[in-house]
């Protein structure tokens, strides 16, 4: 009997999708077939290649409100944030397909008399792409449309809780004319992700998601010699100088912790406060904080919506009450929202102070809608609290002074640094984490090296 599953909807707690998991035959089919395209499709011109892909991601565009309500339904983003996802898919999308020609084009060293010498950089082949529920189109488009553009075949898995989201980048595929088997969805367990993964006729995998996810596609693929790209968890830091225009930032952290219910990677997940300006901050915080509207997602004036599933707010609680049991106080009163539960997806967004790095809320991924605010005497003193973490994603910096955040940028452990913004993702810069965040690089030019192998060709005339 074919094992099914269901996606249960965090909005309501009712079963939104049902589908069948793939079987065996299913998967070895689906890997000849994407192995079989891509030898066609990588002898295509890369601007055939390229007009293809364009219309991938006008036909995924058309469907946008209905991918938006879809969405909301699978992991609870409110309805007024969703089509904003959309949106970010195709901006990332163009510009990679922008860029590729320039990432893709041969690397000819100086001339020598004799010698015609260059670098191509030639498709991988078969990439198997893992992508989360959190944000299920911007983390898949990040490896999917590159990939596609350098002449691989995709074979796409989704989590089971965004499975919606693969058939929509599929579909948007068939509809723009992609050769049938070059992108494929696949639904199947993590006993037969580690199978396909292992499988020889994959040759590289982009896998997002947990620190544990990772470590098990990384002992999946040991012993054999592809490529892997792991974006990874973050626990990203937030430094708020005396300088800082807190009109600005204020606003902007509470949004960097909370949007998307805290759900993020790259999400503010503590914030350091110089302590000229620390009480200033706090205040400003829990005033900014009490404006979110926490409730069904549905509603056009809920900013702030379920997180993913009980479990997921869970945690959020438990760290939250080990805070408080050190030493922490909390300073929002979930009753101010009244949608909250002390069970349940619904939970209230929690600030917290007189918090240490002896607290999980300030050590371990958090993900959720909760924050501690750390004083501390000097930048010295930040950048020391902002490295001690085993995460590096992302850090921001927010001040005036443009050439103390660059040189604090130099010093910060992480793979990107914001100055005055953060909790985003610019595609024409590498994507990339250090220490238990991941490995590799996604988007910019540097993520076309990653999706292809260089071949060095050095032919002599005689």
């Amino acid at each position: 009997m074919t094992a099914r599953f269901q996606t249960r909807s965090p909005v309501d707690g009712s079963v939104y999708v049902e589908r069948s998991q793939a079987d065996h035959a299913h998967i070895d089919r689906a890997l000849a077939r994407g192995q079989q395209a891509q030898l066609a499709w990588r002898r295509a011109d890369l601007s055939e290649r390229l007009r293809v892909l364009g219309a991938l991601v006008d036909a995924f565009v058309a469907d946008k409100a209905a991918i938006a309500e879809e969405l909301t339904w699978q992991m609870g983003r409110p309805l007024s944030q969703t089509p904003g996802e959309v949106g970010g898919f195709e901006d990332r999308a163009r510009t990679m397909l922008d860029l590729a020609p320039g990432a893709l084009a041969d690397v000819v060293p100086p001339g020598k008399p004799g010698f015609e010498r260059f670098i191509r950089r030639e498709p991988l082949g078969l990439v198997f792409c893992l992508a989360p529920w959190n944000y299920p189109y911007l983390c898949a488009v990040n490896a999917v449309i590159p990939a596609l553009a350098a002449g691989n075949a995709v074979l796409l898995k989704h989590s089971n809780q965004t499975p919606l989201c693969a058939e929509r980048i599929v579909a948007a595929g068939e509809k723009a004319g992609l050769p049938p088997g070059l992108l494929q969805f696949i639904h199947c367990s993590h006993g037969q992700v580690a199978q396909v993964i292992q499988d020889a006729r994959v040759d590289f995998v982009a896998f997002t998601g947990s620190v544990e996810g990772g470590r098990a596609v990384s002992q999946a693929a040991a012993g054999r010699f592809i490529g892997m790209g792991l974006e990874l968890g973050g626990k990203d830091p937030a430094y708020v100088r005396a300088d800082a225009d807190l009109d600005h930032a204020i606003p902007n952290l509470v949004e960097g912790v909370c949007f998307n219910s805290g759900q993020s990677c790259c999400g503010v997940e503590r914030i350091y406060v110089h302590e000229d300006v620390y009480d200033r901050v706090v205040a400003g915080y829990v005033d900014q904080l009490k404006g979110y509207r926490l409730g069904n997602p549905l509603d056009a004036q809920v900013d702030l919506g379920p997180m993913v599933r009980a479990s997921a707010a869970d945690h959020v609680r438990r760290q939250i009450g080990q805070a408080i049991d050190r030493g922490a106080r909390s300073l929002v009163d979930p009753s101010h929202f009244p949608a909250h539960g002390d069970e349940g997806p619904y939970l209230a967004p929690q600030v917290l102070v007189d918090v240490t790095h002896d607290m999980d809320l300030m050590r371990e991924e958090t993900f959720g809608p909760a924050v501690g605010i750390m004083k501390v005497r000097s930048d010295e003193e930040a950048l020391r609290l902002m490295n001690d973490s085993r995460f590096g994603l992302t850090a921001s910096l927010w001040t005036e002074d443009l050439d103390a955040a660059e040189a604090l940028g130099d010093q910060l452990e992480t793979g990107t640094v914001f100055m005055n913004r953060c909790d985003y993702l610019d595609p024409q810069l590498a994507w990339v984490g250090v220490k238990d965040s991941g490995r590799g690089c996604t988007l910019s030019t540097v993520g076309f090296e990653h999706l292809t192998r260089p071949k060095s060709f050095h032919l002599r005339q005689l």
